[in-house]
């Protein structure tokens, strides 16, 4: 008698093949070559930002006074840390982080997450009904994927250089005419990636504002999620303040889920939602529980004990890195790749640039990526078998944008780079090695 395979759910189904940005990482990742070949692509940041001496002291402070960071090596709860969330709303309020104020935060919660931000909007997934979830094209790709494996239908909006589009998304709303009841919430990277386009304060307001009236013709709330991952890396200097939404969210819909990856270390795995009180909040508490609890209460207290002491120190460095990085990154793309830059978005906040260029495909199959993945199948491209030319990984636009969207022609020629992980020789030397893909992807074509 044959016997068939496991029995799996829809989303085990869907998940059972790789999302296309996962297939492309773990085919990178193997012959992956340190010290010889470059990774853009990865959205690591960079080692040097990690306070690694004052963690190892945070660590031993947070082992040596029990009487406050009780049971530090035991299981927490499932809301976080009290130590934790008291350190993060000083963090906000006292460092008046996008204007937030004890009014403010006043009917509103702080809860951890399990396993960095992430894990909380993997949780909404999980306690709101499939239906329709609007955000920004070029989107932000793992959690899009993630959204549709589970059911929902990602509506994205193109964004200009504000974030996303307000007035096209009062037409794609009017599109949607009766659909709009399915509505479930709304996502929105307030610094986006992969484009790492700010979005204006002006395009915040006006966002809380139409899903505020929204909510009032289905008749229910309707969450306006702000991802806040890279906020605290704004390193230009004419960016105006950004303002959090929490500050003219009068309806109690607006919902920030924040990250210490960025600032601390993403090893801490410290993810948190600000949000109002009630049962949504509630849900994700018992949502944590259900998957074991909050992040390692020991990383949570030796964050806090962090937040505590020198966190503004710490942001400051982080961010002066991140824009001496960032300028000399820009001034080599104009420098190397010139008139075959048709766009470049980012440089201002977090650590990507994304390109629009001019006439070059750049998906997985385009003679560019082929160049640079050194699998064009001729050796004096891509070097002998045995000792291949050193490869450049980076995120192809396809990839970013959404399929069903309105930017999947543009999305063919764009890609995203990080200049966070990599030193500033190695980008260097993978820019050149851009500008000699761009000009084989030319010769091939002009035959």
């Amino acid at each position: 008698m044959k016997i068939r395979d496991v029995l799996l759910s829809e989303y085990g189904k869907a998940s059972s093949v790789p999302s296309p940005v996962n297939q492309l990482m773990t085919d990178f990742a193997v012959g992956f070559r340190d010290g010889r070949d470059i990774n853009l692509g990865v959205g690591y940041v960079n080692e040097r930002t990690i306070p690694h001496r004052h963690i190892q002291h945070a660590c031993e402070k947070v082992l040596a006074h029990p009487e406050k960071y009780r049971a530090a090596l035991n299981y927490g709860g499932a809301r976080g840390s009290p130590n934790l969330i008291a350190a993060l709303r000083r963090f906000h309020t006292e460092n008046k982080i996008g204007g937030v104020t004890e009014r403010a935060l006043k009917g509103r919660d702080i809860v951890i997450g399990a396993n960095g931000a992430t894990s909380l909007l993997e949780s909404v997934t999980h306690l709101l009904p499939a239906g329709i979830v609007l955000t920004a094209d070029p989107m932000y790709y793992i959690y899009c994927n993630d959204l549709e494996r589970k059911g929902f239908k990602v509506v994205a909006v193109p964004e200009d250089d504000e974030g996303l589009d307000t007035e096209l998304l009062k037409a794609k709303l009017t599109a949607l005419g009766a659909e709009s009841a399915a509505i479930r919430f709304f996502y929105v990277v307030t610094v986006n990636n992969p484009t790492c386009t700010i979005l204006s304060n002006n395009r915040k307001r006006e966002l809380v504002d139409i899903v505020t009236r929204l909510s009032y013709e289905v008749g229910r709330k309707i969450p306006l999620f702000f991802d806040n991952a890279y906020s605290d890396l704004v390193h230009d200097d004419t960016v105006e303040p950004l303002e959090s939404a929490l500050c003219y969210d009068e309806l109690g819909i607006v919902y920030e889920v924040g990250t210490l990856s960025k600032i601390l270390a993403p090893g801490l795995r410290i993810g948190y939602l600000i949000g109002s009180k009630g049962s949504l909040l509630d849900s994700i508490v018992q949502r944590t529980s259900d998957i074991g609890f909050s992040a390692p209460l020991i990383n949570q207290e030796i964050a806090s004990y962090l937040l505590d002491h020198g966190i503004e120190s710490q942001i400051e460095k982080v961010n002066n890195g991140y824009q001496q990085k960032s300028k000399q990154v820009k001034t080599w793309i104009a420098e190397l790749l010139g008139d075959n830059i048709q766009e470049c978005r980012g440089g201002s906040a977090g650590f990507y640039f994304y390109l629009t260029l001019a006439g070059i495909a750049t998906g997985d199959t385009s003679d560019f990526f082929k160049f640079l993945t050194r699998t064009t199948g001729q050796e004096a491209v891509d070097g002998p078998p045995d000792a291949q030319h050193p490869k450049v990984i980076y995120i192809p636009g396809e990839h970013c944008v959404h399929p069903s969207g309105d930017m999947v022609e543009v999305g063919k020629r764009q890609l995203r780079i990080s200049y966070g992980f990599e030193e500033l020789p190695q980008i260097h030397t993978a820019l050149k090695i851009m500008k000699s893909a761009i000009a084989y992807s030319q010769k091939i074509h002009s035959f």
